[in-house]
């Protein structure tokens, strides 16, 4: 598993970086990782946040006045350097425009043909474009399926306490709201169109769910 992991500013209490990933602070996900005593790979940002540039091995500086957010600086500098699997760390809370924009990274990797997964808060969220996403039956609690943009088609959920089978949804229609895994293996899918799953997991978990098991991996925080 050749991952990139982003931390951003929002402070995050379960993150789980599979070993060899390469770890990118934005701008204050710097002061999130040492203080947990992580040395991050590069930081990137305009530091405004932070208030200071950063000591870092490696440093990507952008001035304040710019199009992208750090989190979107980030994840360029993750994609030039070839990397095509993304965690977002600390991109949910705070701010609704940070987090929507932070989804909103999501379909730009999900475009670029690139697996991602945003967690925040106990929350795990990512993108499916014509895919489907497996569920083990450990998984417990709450999963929400939206149709994210246009149209969906094709949307199969099976193992959930409400299933569903070749359905159509549609963006203006929040009918996927608040399913639930019922301790057997589940199946959420789209034959055409795209999907926002948000399902309550820890980082380790939802990183499996998304990107197989990681054999070796250094956990931080209080998630089992």
């Amino acid at each position: 598993m050749k991952l990139c992991v982003i931390a951003a500013s929002m402070p995050e209490d379960d993150l789980f970086i599979p070993q060899g990933s390469f770890c990118i602070a934005a701008d204050r996900g710097f002061e999130q990782l040492q203080c947990r005593g992580i040395e991050p790979d590069l930081a990137v940002g305009d530091f405004d946040s932070l208030g200071y540039v950063p000591n870092a091995r490696e440093v990507v500086r952008h001035p304040v006045e710019k199009d992208d957010t750090d989190m979107m600086l980030a994840v360029r500098e993750g994609l030039r350097r070839g990397y095509r699997e993304f965690i977002l760390y600390g991109g949910v809370g705070g701010r609704l425009d940070h987090t929507l924009a932070n989804v909103q990274t999501l379909a730009f990797l999900r475009k670029n043909g690139v697996r991602a997964l945003l967690y925040g808060e106990g929350t795990a969220v990512t993108l499916l474009h014509n895919d489907a996403l497996r569920f083990p039956e450990t998984a417990s609690g709450t999963i929400s399926v939206l149709c994210f943009g246009g149209e969906a088609e094709g949307v199969t959920e099976r193992g959930l306490y409400y299933s569903l089978e070749n359905a159509r949804m549609e963006c203006s229609l929040p009918m996927g709201v608040s399913n639930e895994f019922c301790g057997r293996e589940s199946e959420v899918s789209v034959q055409n169109g795209k999907l926002l799953l948000l399902w309550e997991s820890t980082a380790k978990a939802a990183c499996e769910v998304v990107f197989g098991p990681a054999p070796c991996a250094r956990r931080y925080g209080s998630g089992e």
